[in-house]
């Protein structure tokens, strides 16, 4: 019995160690091909969940905080690791969370408050870090404010739709050789 928990332990400590590894490796791949990087991000962010049906939530807690911490110090990009640690990293928590409510337009309502809360955080992040300028009064032209949070919203749908295919296939192709 007792050796049943120590390789549960070892299984967790080596997965996890993979996930964090390979999450490390896709990051570092959107700053060597920076033309494709939501796309190598929504890659990124698919780690989690994986790791979340496979390993569990709290070893998977671990394995964000791995890869948010570890990314600073091998990411040359900081944006790259505020849009992971805010946003692309933390949101598989999120979407298992909030998916796992029956009421779909409360959902749907907590993944945008979601979404909202980390962009906004983010521009103010590189607004006061990196003192970057961060425009947002488009010359007091109410359309050009609006048309891009719309196109914004648009993706996140896409991405989130996108995250959910990725993370079906993972379950019925990868998952049962994982566990």
């Amino acid at each position: 019995m007792g050796n049943l928990n120590i390789n549960s332990k070892t299984t967790y400590i080596t997965k996890g160690g993979i996930y964090v590894a390979l999450s490390l490796v896709i990051l570092y791949a959107s700053v060597l091909v920076p033309f494709n990087t939501m796309f190598i991000l929504l890659l990124a962010s698919s780690i989690i969940p994986l790791s979340i049906l496979t390993i569990g939530v709290k070893p998977t807690i671990i394995v964000y905080i791995a890869v948010s911490s570890i990314s600073y110090f091998i990411i040359p990009t900081k944006s790259i690791c505020i849009m992971y640690l805010l946003f692309f990293g933390s949101y598989g928590f999120i979407k298992y969370f909030i998916e796992g409510k029956k009421n779909k337009n409360l959902q749907v309502l907590l993944k945008f408050l979601f979404f909202n809360t980390s962009a906004i955080i983010y521009l103010f992040l590189l607004k006061t870090l990196f003192a970057t300028e961060v425009s947002i009064t488009y010359n007091n032209n109410i359309v050009l404010l609006i048309t891009p949070i719309i196109v914004y919203e648009v993706a996140f749908f896409i991405y989130d739709y996108a995250l959910t295919q990725i993370i079906t296939y993972l379950s019925k192709k990868v998952i049962k050789n994982l566990k």
